[in-house]
């Protein structure tokens, strides 16, 4: 080394590394024993939050899997009376009623839903914070205000309970949930693929419609599944405006029957073979619902897959 370079004033960046070097060197034990202590932790709690849920599905299949037969899945319902107590039936309409109603709910929510939403993430203006707003406020409100909303305006006017008034309450129930969904689909597609769109000629409808729709279309669909999901499961809105029905009701116009109301109905039964077979209803239920929510998660992962 020459005597030069050894003249030099030391390298205050160098003195500085080994000065941290050291420090972490010596807190190094301390650091590892507070990252496994808080891994620890997250586990505990994790296993705390699913204590519920496992509980809720245990007693769902102890319960309820008992009820579960082919017979049960596609027949209708007979009334318990005093000379057959375990007269039960099956759940067919309810499970028809509960497709019904929510598939045809589904086909009003979400073309307007995805209009509102594609309308929020390319909107700043003041028209359009006041109707993410609006879509926020109605994303939080309780379900059975939409149930009392269907009954006033349709219930009421037709002069009778019907599978209509559920799918109007469905429908503003799902609304908010795809729209805020699709808004963040949306704004998830990177602006590079609008604007290259753009500087091809093309209008924004055109690029929204063949550019920005396909590119977000694995968030929109889980939105749509899981919103459908949600709906289904829905009780308060249905126990409102839907009436009963014992037999096969294919018209949305009268009466029907749907497998969150029977399960209401059964478990506050006098009969113990309903109140038993609420179990069977419920697990049917959480089944249909599980299949949706699987459906959402496999059909976006296959279409990020694709994309890739």
């Amino acid at each position: 080394m020459s005597k030069t370079t050894l003249e030099l004033p030391p390298d205050p960046i160098l003195e500085r590394r080994e000065e941290i070097q050291k420090r972490a060197a010596q807190t190094l034990g301390r650091r590892t024993l507070v990252s496994k202590a808080f891994l620890v932790m997250l586990v505990l709690m994790f296993l705390v939050a699913l204590l519920p849920l496992g509980s809720v599905i245990f007693a769902l299949l102890q319960k309820g899997i008992s009820s579960i037969s082919w017979p049960f899945l596609h027949t209708l319902p007979s009334q318990p009376s005093l000379i057959d107590q375990n007269a039960i039936g099956g759940i067919g309409n309810a499970i028809e009623g509960t497709l019904i109603i929510a598939g045809l709910a589904a086909l009003i929510a979400v073309p307007m839903a995805l209009l509102i939403g594609l309308y929020l993430s390319e909107s700043s203006s003041r028209v359009g914070d006041f109707l993410r707003a609006i879509v926020e406020i109605m994303t939080g409100l309780p379900s059975i205000l939409l149930g009392v909303f269907a009954y006033e305006y349709v219930v009421v006017p037709m002069k009778g309970y019907s599978g209509l008034a559920g799918v109007v309450a469905l429908a503003v129930l799902m609304v908010p949930v795809i729209a805020k969904a699709s808004e963040l689909a949306f704004r998830g597609v990177p602006t590079t693929l609008r604007e290259a769109g753009l500087a091809l000629g093309a209008r924004n409808s055109r690029v929204s419609r063949g550019v920005i729709i396909p590119a977000a279309l694995p968030g929109v669909i889980t939105g749509v599944l899981l919103s459908l999901a949600r709906a289904m499961g829905e009780t308060a809105p249905l126990l409102l405006v839907i009436g009963t029905s014992i037999s096969w009701a294919w018209n949305p116009l009268h009466g029907m029957s749907a497998l969150s109301l029977l399960t209401y109905d059964y478990s506050g039964s006098q009969y113990p073979s309903q109140r038993a077979a609420a179990w069977g209803v419920a697990l049917t239920l959480v089944v249909l619902v599980m299949i949706l929510s699987l459906s959402s998660r496999l059909i976006s992962a296959r279409m990020r897959k694709e994309r890739r």
